[in-house]
């Protein structure tokens, strides 16, 4: 029995822990926590920076967006009231300031209607029929469809005879043929300079010069320049007949000059970044493409644009997200006039917040919002599905 129970004692200080592995567990475990909260302590600071200046004044202006802000004595006053203040931009007093008034379309108007119209249930079909179908996809489809439906049905009647284009509208002017022109101009810019012509280099830097001045600054320069009583070219003015026109007291004239204006300013930056994806280019396949015969026109068309069309669909979209920011401009040029012909929503929720209406800013700020994300999503879904067919 002694010599069994001698044989059976190394067995079992074997396959029993030790103090020293218990030990060196616990220390692992602790280091793995330690420096699990040394990551969340170092990141903790960022978080709080982006909850500071980024989320919490979503919500706080969200809050304000459904209620009314009034000053009382000693203080403010703020009480819930619902979707007051986007009732009174939708169908109330606003309505004529924020959507515009409204006209029986023309049969242009229903022509451009029904043309959207189509094209929209056709990429519907589209995206039904492709094998990346999915209930998050065609809800989020659904709901881009119908917005740009509305979109296209208040554009054809506030454009027609007897209607006038609101802040919404006349926003969506200037986004839409501002970035057209934007890019056509800086892309021809860019072409241009790529080419081997005397003088190249200066006139680079010479395009960039718009990019350098402030955006007040250059709503000043303009007001001058359209000056046709006493501005710098006042005497071509004259020769040309405009004399006595004033660009500012024409809604369309005005909505002109502000477009000009930002065209300005803002076709240096996409010269800019659609020269250095031109410039990207691999000159072994122009070459190729000049040894098999390939005109000026086939090599632009078939190597330089789907070489820059990732880098032009990312720069459309950040300079879309800006262009629907414009307030400067149309404030400084033009005061949003005649009347409200070039106010922008950003001025509109500016103009509003200057009367104290905390609450029906906080509305028009959000409605901004709304349209930017609804039109943002539309146009990364078409350009992914652009690029996935390509």
């Amino acid at each position: 029995m002694q010599v069994e129970r001698q044989s059976q004692h190394p067995v079992q200080s074997a396959t029993s822990p030790g103090p020293p592995l218990a030990s060196s567990s616990r220390w692992r475990r602790l280091n793995a926590w330690a420096e699990h909260l040394a990551g969340s302590v170092f990141i903790l600071p960022a978080v709080l920076v982006v909850l500071f200046l980024a989320i919490f004044p979503l919500i706080i202006s969200l809050y304000l967006s459904l209620s009314r802000f009034k000053f009382v004595k000693g203080g403010f006053e703020i009480k819930f009231a619902g979707l007051a203040n986007y009732r009174k931009l939708l169908v109330g007093s606003q309505q004529s300031r924020f959507l515009g008034v409204l006209a029986p379309p023309s049969p242009a108007g229903w022509l451009v209607f029904g043309i959207v119209v189509v094209l929209l249930l056709l990429s519907l079909v589209r995206y039904v029929r492709s094998g990346s179908l999915s209930i998050g996809g065609l809800f989020g489809r659904l709901v881009s469809s119908a917005v740009v439906s509305l979109g296209a049905w208040l554009l054809v009647r506030t454009l027609s005879a007897g209607g006038r284009p609101g802040t919404l509208v006349v926003t969506w002017i200037y986004v839409f043929v501002g970035i057209a022109v934007q890019y056509l101009l800086g892309l021809g810019l860019a072409l241009l300079t790529t080419q081997r012509l005397p003088g190249r280099r200066f006139f680079r830097v010479i395009f960039l010069l718009p990019m350098m001045i402030t955006p007040v600054g250059i709503a000043y320069t303009f007001r001058m320049l359209t000056d046709t009583d006493k501005g710098p070219f006042q005497p071509i003015w004259q020769a040309l007949g405009l004399g006595l026109y004033s660009w500012v007291n024409d809604p369309w004239g005005a909505r002109v000059a502000v477009m000009i204006g930002d065209i300005w300013q803002w076709a240096p930056f996409l010269f800019i970044v659609l020269l250095a994806a031109l410039e990207s280019i691999s000159v072994e396949q122009i070459e190729a493409a000049l040894v098999d015969g390939a005109n000026r026109w086939q090599i632009f068309w078939h190597i330089s644009v789907p070489a820059i069309l990732p880098v032009s669909t990312t720069l459309i979209l950040i300079r879309m997200i800006e262009a629907f920011k414009i307030v400067d401009l149309p404030n400084v040029l033009t005061n949003g006039g005649p009347g409200t012909a070039t106010e922008s929503l950003t001025l509109h929720a500016f103009m509003t917040w200057r009367a104290l209406d905390l609450g029906g800013s906080a509305a028009i700020a959000y409605s901004l919002l709304f349209v930017v994300t609804v039109l943002g999503m539309s146009y990364v879904n078409l350009v992914r599905s652009r690029v996935t067919e390509g």
